[in-house]
């Protein structure tokens, strides 16, 4: 769930102070062309990993480019960055592939993450879908946070929630994935989510 890092510093023995620096790992996730490497690169404080490839004619084939016909690549792997949230606080994302036919890379990605941020756009909103039905079976937290395009129709929170049929309490968030403060909102909103999810978790467990 999530990746400690010890360090020392000092000039001598006895006067060293411990310092333990704490990362999380955090997906995201969300249909063909929603803005997950968007996102993740410009949040990110490091030079981002991408996997991207140009979109063949074979890919036209099966991958569904309607509403983003301006987008010529796609990750066929995964995107990762990372982001210090505050003093001590890393987050390590990694972007997932939205095509089906990458899905079998999830479980990979999926394991030890504290949550998941699921991008949504208000215009393919049955893209996300199937990201949502992976979190949820799976209880893994996660959050949904609506890519607000331009030129797309504005809906608020609760009809995004309704139209999803998200379970009770599930955050909706609207952002925009190019701009960094708005990605790191949603960051901090999944943390702090996740963080009362597994509390609960722990308190139902031993009580």
């Amino acid at each position: 769930m999530a990746y400690e890092r010890s360090e020392s510093t000092g000039t001598g023995a006895g006067d060293g102070v411990d310092t333990t620096a704490l990362a999380l790992k955090i997906l995201v996730a969300g249909g063909f062309g929603v803005g997950k490497t968007t996102l993740v690169g410009s949040v990110s404080e490091i030079r981002p990993l991408r996997t991207e490839e140009r979109l063949s004619r074979a890919g036209e084939l099966v991958d569904d480019t309607g509403g983003v016909d301006q987008k010529t690549t796609t990750t066929v792997a995964m995107d990762f960055g990372r982001i210090t949230i505050r003093s001590g606080l890393s987050l390590y994302l990694f972007g997932t592939p939205g095509q089906d036919r990458f899905w079998f890379l999830w479980d990979e990605l999926s394991q030890g993450a504290l949550g998941a941020v699921v991008l949504a756009d208000t215009r393919r909103l049955e893209d996300c879908f199937p990201a949502v039905d992976y979190f949820e079976h799976r209880k893994i937290p996660f959050v949904v946070a609506v890519n607000c395009f331009t030129g797309a129709r504005t809906y608020g929170a609760h009809e995004v929630s309704r139209a999803l049929d998200l379970d009770r309490g599930t955050p909706v968030v609207l952002c925009d994935a190019r701009d960094r403060d708005s990605g790191k909102e949603v960051l901090i909103r999944l943390v702090e989510y996740a963080g009362r999810m597994h509390t609960a978790r722990l308190l139902d467990s031993v009580g």
